[in-house]
């Protein structure tokens, strides 16, 4: 999901150079594990951080605290044993070290280790490639076809980043999420602050920000599987105060409004989640569609819909906290939908931004005496003015710095406008009737090998926008014949030029 790298084997990758010679190959380099060391150094301290506290809680008598602060940390840290033993099939290999590591919370320190080998022994020898990877290289509008030779190193360690992704979303929103909720409500009751709590809450934060952060990179790269999405710094940036910003306001209008009407905070979390946890199933049933059978092949019916509940409770818990940006479609092979929609992305953050004005509010009305020297007319103003900054950065990134924006059927400024509606109107009366003779190839086009003709590569822009990569092939009547190999807002075909 997060590399292209396919099961295909060398012959097969070798094969397909062969077969598109004018399309470029390079050996892939073999990238340091960046991410690999942020999962793995954010996991270390937030555990650290949280034994720590509990040993202050302990001291001060604070039992119910402690024992909340330690459950939270055993639940992110088991979780994200749980993960990355899941994702690398562990338990069907004969690897009782790293198992036993699993037990002792050490198994991210040891994966992190492991792939920083195989990095620092990447490209010391000559090693057979595994595969070839197609990829599209946007440079603006114009699409350049690439292929790169995926070496054995490179996919090892592209699994390890995989994995590690994964198990950090989990680690932000079943872990350090309820952690920081907790921390924050913490330190309103108990009027003081604790350099441990304190690290705590700027760690939990970090985390939950990167794991936003990640669902942001995996979205794009999903949705655009077939091209080499590379993100310029201004767009991390752009997306970190977004997420930022979005999750802060977020677990402060939470934390304030359970200080003030205590009982009142749970049916809104719970309401939240069973919202967001029965949406992928009303929409699946809708569609009257079968459960999928491609998220294990060795789980039975029963196995795969304690699975697919799972994936659901995690996408429910990113809801609650943040936009998720990549969409559950129980009905998709995947699970994944693929298409950016608009309107439910403003129709979440109209209704996240009425309930967050609507908890802080509630809680300017209800305070207790503790906020007596806060003004709290500027509070409030403060996180509905955040949470809208918040929203401005998002619509910023996917307007200027979203790395395949060239490629929108529509963008934000569109929205804005309503052009979209104008937009699909236009292009449904000007679209034409596909050709019943198309999707074969023509009679009269030369072999590849005929008089030392050779198909050739060309990506073409057209006058609406789209983007299509095909082979040309020269004819004996001077037509030329071509296969259009994809097409970003037609659909495949072929058709032939004259």
């Amino acid at each position: 999901m997060l590399e292209a790298i396919g099961s295909a084997s060398p012959a097969d990758g070798a094969r397909g150079a062969r077969d598109s010679p004018s399309v470029p190959v390079v050996r892939g380099r073999v990238h340091a594990p960046f991410s690999v060391l942020l999962s793995t150094a954010l996991y270390c301290a937030e555990f650290v951080c949280a034994v720590v506290l509990c040993s202050e809680y302990s001291e001060s008598l604070d039992r119910l605290w402690m024992a909340a602060t330690l459950t939270f940390a055993l639940v992110h840290a088991f979780l994200t044993q749980l993960a990355l033993t899941f994702i690398h099939r562990d338990l069907g290999r004969d690897r009782p070290f790293v198992l036993f590591l699993h037990l002792l919370l050490l198994g991210p320190v040891v994966r992190c280790i492991e792939a920083l080998v195989i990095y620092f022994q990447a490209g010391k020898k000559e090693e057979p490639y595994f595969t070839i990877s197609r990829k599209v290289k946007l440079k603006g509008s114009q699409g350049t076809p690439t292929e790169r030779e995926i070496g054995h190193s490179a996919h090892k360690l592209a699994a390890h980043r995989n994995a590690f992704k994964r198990a950090a979303v989990i680690q932000a929103f079943l872990g350090s999420a309820p952690q920081l909720t907790l921390q924050l409500y913490i330190t309103i009751q108990e009027k003081y602050m604790l350099p441990a709590r304190v690290a705590l809450i700027v760690i939990t934060l970090l985390s939950i920000t990167y794991g936003a952060l990640v669902c942001s990179v995996l979205a794009i790269q999903i949705k655009y599987d077939e091209f080499k999405v590379r993100l310029r710094p201004a767009a991390y940036l752009c997306m970190v105060l977004w997420r930022g910003l979005e999750i802060a306001t977020r677990t402060a209008a939470l934390v304030l409004f359970s200080t003030a009407l205590t009982y009142w905070v749970i049916p809104v979390g719970l309401g939240n989640l069973a919202l967001f946890f029965a949406l992928p199933w009303l929409l699946l049933w809708r569609k009257k569609a079968p459960l999928p059978d491609s998220v294990e092949k060795s789980l039975s019916k029963a196995g795969t819909l304690v699975a697919l509940c799972l994936v659901t409770f995690l996408y429910a818990c990113i809801n609650t906290f943040c936009y998720s940006t990549i969409q559950l479609n129980l009905a998709s092979w995947d699970l994944i939908d693929k298409h950016l929609s608009w309107s439910q992305m403003a129709a979440y953050y109209a209704f996240r931004f009425l309930e967050n004005t609507f908890l802080v509010v509630m809680w300017y009305f209800f305070r207790s005496d503790f906020y007596e020297y806060v003004c709290a007319p500027l509070l409030v103003l403060q996180l509905v003015t955040g949470y809208g900054m918040a929203v401005a950065f998002m619509m910023i990134f996917y307007q200027y710095c979203h790395p395949c924006r060239h490629l929108f059927r529509h963008n934000v400024a569109d929205c804005f406008r309503c052009d979209c509606c104008r937009k699909d109107a236009a292009s449904q009366r000007s679209t034409p009737k596909p050709s019943p003779s198309l999707g074969t190839r023509s009679a009269d086009c030369l072999d590849s090998t005929e008089d030392g003709l050779k198909p050739q590569t060309s990506v073409l822009k057209v006058g609406n926008g789209s983007v299509l990569q095909v082979h040309l092939w020269p004819t004996k009547n001077g037509k030329c014949y071509a296969a259009l190999l994809w097409c970003m807002k037609t659909g495949g075909t072929t058709l032939t030029l004259t």
